[in-house]
This record gives structure tokens, C-alpha cells and sequence, in this order.
């Protein structure tokens, strides 16, 4: 049997709702504990603000685990914001995006901070319009740095791209810090929609299959996009779902 995997939500799934206490409420009343915060809720480049934006969370028992989506900019300064608010929170992964325009410095400045705050950066796969929602590219990204920096696989962007989550795993799993557990249909125009997952074209018991095998160690974070104003009975089903297909998450 493999480690339990831990399950968080992102709180971009929560864009709708701008106060900390509202948006830990929703993510307890979905029946989890953990979040990854993205910029919609916590000002990633104030310090003196990071105390406040944590309590909120912390006073109703839910973890932060994890911050992104993050460009890191190679601007030392303005990243180690950043991993300072990790530190904050006691977190130790960070989904992240790179620029293609000096990249070799962006890089640098990424593997730095990774490893002076322990903190593992997840390069977030975007879809087929994304520089690096390929395989390809992450490959070539790969070859050029350690593997501090490593993927965050978004299952349905991934798919988006034309690519398998699943042979992703296979193929990144020893750079698989963060994954996104996300789900789309798509139109005939190739247009893709947000379901709940495990509802459309990802096939859980396959993901996790290709899990246990990898032996992933990270983060899995529900991501659902849709009902922006009521989104709590969807991220219900999803957790559901994903519980029930993906016996190595926990709660």
C-alpha cells in the first residue's frame, strides 16, 4: 500500500469569495483541511500582511500547504517574497510558471531559494497554449536545472495540450513534486469545460496506478473552476469522487 497522498483545495476555486474566514469555511464545509493559496487571496509580496492572511486559515483548521500559481522572475528580491511567505505558512511546495526570456536566470534564482527555504517548486502545465505544456519542453526545461524544480501536473490542462497525465507520470514521476487534480470535457471545437472530476476524460484508477508506481511523495490539490458563485456542492462531488477513486488520498 502506498503513503496516503494528501488532498488540498485551490483557492482560486473559491475566486468568488475575497476573505480569508469565507473561503476556510468552504474548504472545511467540502470536508477538507489544506489549501493552496494563489494571489486571488494572500499578497504574496507584503510580509507584514502574511500574519493576518495565515490566521484566518489557521483559526478554522485549515492548512495552506502550498502558493501558486507564482511567476518567479529571477528578481531575487521580489521572489524570495515568496518563498518568505512558505516559510510563513510552514509550507513546502510552490506550483510555479517560468518566462522563456531569461530563462537560464530565472532558473537559478528558482533552484536558489528551493533549496535555502526547502521549498519545492512545481513547474504548472497550462495547456496546449502554454510554452511548457508539452513534454517536450519540460524536457528541455528539465535538462537545465535540478531537480528542486520539477512539475506540477494539472491533469486537465495536460489533456488540454494533447497530452496523457497519466504517461506524464511515468515519464516525470522522479520530478513530480504537485499535482492538480482537475477534469474537462471538450466540444467539437476541442473547447474544454470543467466537470467534476473523475466525471470527464480522466481516468482516476489509472492515475493513481501510475502514482503508487512513481512512488509520489507530494501534494494533491482539487482544482474546479466552475460555479464561481456557489462552487461548494461541485468541490463536494469532487472530493467524493476522488476519494472514493483514488484510495490513496486523504483528507
Amino acid at each position: 500500500m502506498a503513503d496516503s497522498i494528501p488532498l488540498g483545495v485551490q483557492s482560486y476555486c473559491f475566486r468568488g469569495f475575497q476573505d480569508g474566514a469565507s473561503v476556510a469555511a468552504k474548504v472545511k464545509e467540502i470536508g477538507l483541511s489544506r489549501i493552496e493559496l494563489c494571489v486571488r487571496h494572500a499578497d504574496f509580496w507584503t510580509p507584514a500582511a502574511f500574519p493576518a492572511v495565515l490566521e484566518a486559515y489557521r483559526a478554522a483548521g485549515v492548512e495552506a500547504v502550498s502558493i501558486g500559481v507564482n511567476p518567479v522572475t529571477g528578481d531575487e528580491a521580489k521572489d524570495r517574497s515568496l518563498f518568505e511567505f512558505c516559510r510563513a505558512a510552514g509550507a513546502r511546495h510552490m506550483s510555479v510558471d517560468f518566462a522563456p526570456d531569461d530563462l537560464a536566470a530565472r532558473l537559478r534564482t528558482a533552484e536558489k531559494l528551493s533549496e535555502e527555504y526547502g521549498v519545492l517548486c512545481g513547474i504548472h502545465v497550462h495547456g496546449g497554449r502554454h510554452w511548457l505544456g508539452s513534454g517536450q519542453a519540460l524536457r528541455w526545461v528539465f535538462s537545465q536545472c535540478s531537480k528542486r524544480i520539477g512539475l506540477c501536473l494539472d491533469t486537465a490542462w495536460a489533456m488540454d495540450a494533447g497530452e496523457d497525465p497519466v504517461k506524464m507520470i511515468g515519464e516525470f514521476g522522479d520530478r513530480l513534486h504537485l499535482l492538480h487534480l482537475k477534469d474537462f470535457i471538450f466540444d467539437r471545437a476541442g473547447r474544454p469545460d470543467d466537470v467534476v472530476v473523475g466525471t470527464g476524460n480522466l481516468d482516476l484508477q489509472a492515475l493513481q496506478k501510475a502514482l503508487r508506481q512513481s512512488g509520489f511523495r507530494g501534494l494533491a490539490i482539487l482544482e474546479y473552476e466552475g460555479d464561481v458563485n456557489d462552487p461548494v456542492p461541485a468541490l463536494k462531488e469532487c472530493v467524493n469522487k476522488l476519494l472514493a477513486g483514488m484510495t490513496d488520498l486523504k483528507a
